[in-house]
């Protein structure tokens, strides 16, 4: 207790603390408010806000798209071995991230002819790639713990499989789509390492906050990691909420009719 103590003192309250202090000071130690009024009054944070959000939403939204199908043949679907194929899909996080965003930059070069021409696209699309892991993992997990009579009760009331998978599965996988979502979400939105490789831009939070920092510009630059800190213990909050919600199926809500 008193090791975890110590760790959560020097890593997290004195750094929270520094930036706090960063954020509502000026130049000369005052306490003021300016630092907001200009984050917020400024084009180009709100601009790349917005833009950071937008590359998250869209990763998370492919992310889920793609990865719910892929949970779910691996938990449910009649394949020799689903727990090797999840191995396969895991597997490639344990490359080094800037090898794989290289060579996913190569790749799309050979198709694309010149890359700069599809930087919001080449982001995204190295994200999913990057995050699509993260996403499998957890509906996997919530996946394989659903009782497969619940399905074959839904079926026998004249449920078809689209309807048992919509009023059955996909309610009782909510745990996992939300722990997915802020899996994905939450990193997708300041991973500036993606978008520094694939389009050398600054264009989303992490690399202004970078940019900030490096023109020792601590005020500002803790303004921002403020405002993130504060949206994302927001989304967890959101987030932890909607798991604690367990809805009802719809074979036990026909059954107690």
């Amino acid at each position: 207790m008193i090791p975890y103590a110590v760790f959560l003192v020097l890593f997290v309250v004195l750094p929270l603390f520094v930036i706090i202090s960063y954020a509502f000071t000026n130049g000369n130690g005052e306490v003021s408010f300016e630092n907001f009024i200009h984050f917020f009054q400024n084009r180009k944070t709100i601009g790349t806000l917005l833009y950071s959000t937008a590359i998250a939403v869209l990763t998370t939204v492919f992310c889920l798209l793609l990865g719910y199908p892929v949970a779910y043949i691996l938990a449910k679907g009649e394949i020799f071995r689903e727990h090797s194929l999840l191995f396969l899909f895991v597997l490639p996080m344990w490359i080094n991230f800037t090898l794989r965003i290289t060579a996913m930059k190569e790749i799309l070069t050979f198709f694309e002819g010149n890359l700069a021409y599809h930087p919001f696209f080449n982001t995204v699309f190295c994200m999913v790639y990057d995050f699509l892991p993260f996403m499998i993992q957890p509906l996997y997990n919530a996946l394989t713990k659903l009782d497969d009579s619940m399905m074959e009760a839904a079926q026998d009331l004249g449920a078809n499989r689209l309807q048992v998978i919509l009023k059955v599965v996909l309610p009782l996988s909510i745990p996992g789509i939300v722990s997915g979502i802020t899996m994905v979400f939450l990193p997708s939105m300041t991973n500036y390492v993606v978008l520094d490789l694939v389009y050398n831009s600054t264009y989303i939070m992490g690399s202004l906050i970078g940019s900030y920092f490096s023109a020792y510009d601590w005020h500002n630059g803790s303004v921002i990691s403020l405002v993130l800190l504060l949206i994302i213990c927001m989304i967890t909050f959101i987030s932890n909420r909607l798991t604690r919600f367990e809805p009802e199926p719809e074979t036990k809500k026909r059954r107690t009719a």
